[in-house]
């Protein structure tokens, strides 16, 4: 019994590396998009839609805005992508269980990879395609590998937290990328050193994760991977529990314990949680995105076209990203500060979790609001700030996301949950375009107005947190009332 129990928890840490080492060098490598186009621009991916222009000053400028758009509306169309189809990743994840997912998601990865190093100058519109094959493969092996948080119980929200710290880290990959060029190593070849690391991929989908999900809560001596099923001296009925996967939730039920009624996808999608987790999502997520893919425009204007500058500012950004895996435990700390202690009387898990996370919520808001004050003001020496803050803020959202949903909603909705809030924010994120084009048309360039409106349209997001600790005081003034009538009679 007690080799059996070691077996499992080394397993388990295996599978907790291995899916972090994965976040953190693949998953979100499409959000270092900054670090790329500068990759881009010096290889000359769509220099023939820069042209000769006279300046104010009557000097001949080489003007290449119409190159920013396309790069830009690239990156537009990788986030909606990543975003967007989320939906019916949460849905394959749901019904066919953690290896279809994954072995889609490599498909779709190593795809991507190659088009990027089949692409070039002259073939600069296979761009279109890859980037958004490398974002959807990539929210899919976050998706995959977030129920690892189940494996450990009290800490599943830091988990889930670090995982997501760890995809936003992975944008600089994109930076290695872009060093490595600098260093006379082609993005042909880094891109098909990409695709090659799928073999990894496929090896730890058979290894190291279930083939249908990893259940919450864990049912004891449960097992996965190739050796489910062979281990003779696991019990029987967990077995066949655990690896058939035969009914419908992933809560492991006995004679003696009737099921839990759940609530219904319908009724989870139609609550107030979701509709204020949808707002708090979209708001801060397009203010982040229209960011990333504004940056390298906005620093060449800071900078007055000072490409080393450029490079500098760009580099600094890309390793301010890599701290994301360092921030994001903070938010899962947060909302995981309770556990361990005493429940208040009458107060269900849930009820505690859900007051765990106004905190999370409510700081992670205040940052955007922060964020977007920083880059709204012309300052190049305060883009530094603007970065850190950038950063922080993003760690804390997209681990929020994950964490609140599955606190607030039952786990077999998880990824259809988690799918379609990403996929209708992303429908908000389609503005990116036009925000982009109104700022080189109508605004002269200047993006100061448009920043302003987007942080006032950043203190949105506070709704959320508000809406969450309303709830959480009606029950607790509820329980009050209920001790004070039981008390009464």
């Amino acid at each position: 019994m007690q080799v059996l129990e070691n077996k499992l928890s080394v397993r388990h840490c295996l599978t907790f590396v291995t899916g972090l080492v994965e976040c953190l060098c693949f998953a979100g490598a499409v959000f270092g998009w900054a670090s790329l186009v500068f990759v881009l621009k010096e290889d000359g991916y769509f220099s023939s839609l820069c042209f000769n222009t006279t300046g104010f000053n009557g000097t001949q400028i080489l003007d290449c805005s119409a190159q920013d758009e396309q790069l830009s509306l690239i990156f537009t169309i990788a986030t909606f992508m990543n975003n967007f189809l989320t939906l019916p990743n949460g849905f394959i994840f749901d019904h066919f269980g953690t290896a279809v997912a994954r072995l889609l998601a490599i498909f779709l990865y190593t795809t991507g990879s190659l088009m990027v190093a089949l692409s070039s100058p002259a073939l600069p519109f296979l761009l279109f395609p890859a980037l958004p094959l490398l974002a959807v493969g990539g929210i899919l092996f976050l998706i995959t590998n977030m129920q690892v948080g189940n494996l450990f119980g009290s800490r599943r929200s830091t988990i889930i937290n670090l995982y997501n710290g760890a995809f936003d880290s992975s944008s600089a990959l994109f930076l290695i990328i872009k060093l490595l060029h600098e260093s006379g190593v082609s993005l042909r070849a880094a891109f098909l050193f990409l695709s090659a690391c799928s073999v990894v991929h496929i090896l730890r989908t058979f290894f190291l994760l279930p083939r249908t999900f990893i259940p919450h809560p864990l049912p004891d001596r449960y097992t996965y991977g190739v050796s489910c099923g062979a281990l003779e001296t696991m019990n029987s009925e967990v077995t066949a529990n655990v690896c058939a996967h035969t009914g419908a939730e992933d809560t492991l039920f006995t004679n003696d314990v009737p099921p839990k009624q759940e609530k219904t996808f319908r009724e989870c999608l139609l609550s107030r949680f979701f509709v204020g987790h949808l707002l708090w999502l979209s708001v801060m997520q397009f203010r982040h995105f229209l960011f990333i893919g504004t940056l390298n425009p906005m620093l060449l204007r800071l900078t007055e076209g000072d490409t080393s500058l450029v490079s500098q500012y760009t580099n600094a950004f890309a390793f301010t990203q890599l701290c994301a895996v360092l921030c994001a435990p903070w938010n899962g700390l947060i909302m995981d500060r309770h556990k361990g202690k005493p429940l208040a009387a009458g107060e269900t898990e849930q009820e505690a979790d859900l007051r765990a996370s106004v905190l999370s919520l409510f700081l992670t808001a205040l940052q955007c609001v922060l964020f977007s004050l920083c880059a709204s003001i012309p300052s190049l020496p305060l883009q530094y700030l603007t970065f850190i803050l950038q950063v922080l803020n993003r760690s804390f959202l997209y681990g929020g996301i994950a964490a609140f949903i599955s606190v607030a909603f039952p786990s077999c909705h998880f990824g259809k949950l988690y799918g379609l809030g990403t996929s209708l924010a992303a429908s908000f994120c389609l503005l990116q375009y036009p925000c982009f084009a109104l700022v080189n048309g109508a605004l002269g360039g200047d993006p100061l107005y448009m920043n302003i409106s987007l942080t006032l349209l950043s203190l949105l997001a506070f709704m959320h947190p508000l809406s969450v600790y309303l709830h959480c005081r009606k029950r607790a003034s509820l329980r009050d009332n209920r001790k004070i009538t039981a008390f009464s009679s």
